[in-house]
């Protein structure tokens, strides 16, 4: 079940986030993020589960001198490369922090902004009601979150493209649905959802998938788990190495004002 194309090893978390804002997909949404979180000259932003700090540089240019970027993130090698990377921004802190127990106090910030963090959480409802919080009023929210049940990987067998979304779905992913949720959740935490953008990464090259998807390790493990035999699991990669290869799947960015 090894391939040259398929990337087998676990990629280094910290190496996969950056990888994945490298990417031509990664960079078009980040950007119609940043544009949509309509930053005030001056303001204060925060980037909640900022990671290694890929997006922290162009929040602090967007916020210009007088403003205040902090970035938080739960995972402490994270915080240290993103307060690495930010060395020379003056106006730019990291702090090590919970998304869901935010140390801030009400009203501390004009913008905020998760990228793909809320499908990890434990609780994305009470995540919400913390961050509305401690935005001004006025204040805005602007969110990012993939929906894994939109996630199409094509294959003559319907069943095992079924069986391997079934497993990112069920197994792989805490909070698999959440984009399609999150302008509900985002209205019970007190927000007014003014847009709802639909963003959806097209591959047609198996390469740049698997470093996104890693299509060969979520098979492994769909297999233990018991969505694919093995014999499943051997016709499903060798389509996906070697015949047409299409996948997509549809994140959404949901615009938020307090």
């Amino acid at each position: 079940m090894t391939s040259t194309v398929f990337e087998t090893d676990t990629p280094d978390p910290i190496a996969y986030l950056d990888r994945v804002a490298a990417t031509d997909p990664g960079r078009s949404y980040k950007q119609r993020m940043l544009a949509e979180l309509d930053v005030p000259d001056g303001g204060t932003v925060l980037d909640l589960g900022c990671g290694p700090g890929a997006d922290l540089g162009a929040l602090a240019a967007a916020a210009g001198p007088a403003g205040r970027v902090i970035g938080i993130d739960l995972d402490r090698a994270a915080v240290d490369a993103a307060t690495a990377r930010t060395a020379g921004l003056p106006t730019v802190e990291v702090r090590l922090g919970d998304l869901q127990e935010l140390p801030l106090p009400d009203g501390a910030a004009d913008r905020a902004r998760t990228d793909r963090v809320l499908q990890h959480v434990a609780d994305p409802a009470g995540a919400l009601g913390g961050i509305h919080r401690v935005l001004r009023p006025g204040g805005r929210l602007v969110t990012g979150e993939p929906d894994w049940g939109t996630l199409t990987v094509d294959h003559p067998d319907g069943d095992l493209s079924q069986a391997y979304t079934r497993y990112v779905t069920e197994q792989a992913v805490r909070n698999a649905h959440i984009g399609g949720r999150l302008p509900r959740l985002a209205a019970e935490a007190g927000f007014t959802v003014t847009a709802v953008l639909p963003i959806t990464p097209v591959f047609r090259d198996v390469r740049t998938a698997d470093l996104i998807l890693g299509l060969e390790r979520c098979t492994r493990r769909a297999v233990t788990a018991g969505y694919f035999t093995e014999d499943g699991a051997a016709r499903w990669l060798d389509h996906l190495e070697n015949g047409p290869f299409f996948a997509a799947f549809t994140l959404y960015v949901v615009v938020a004002d307090r």
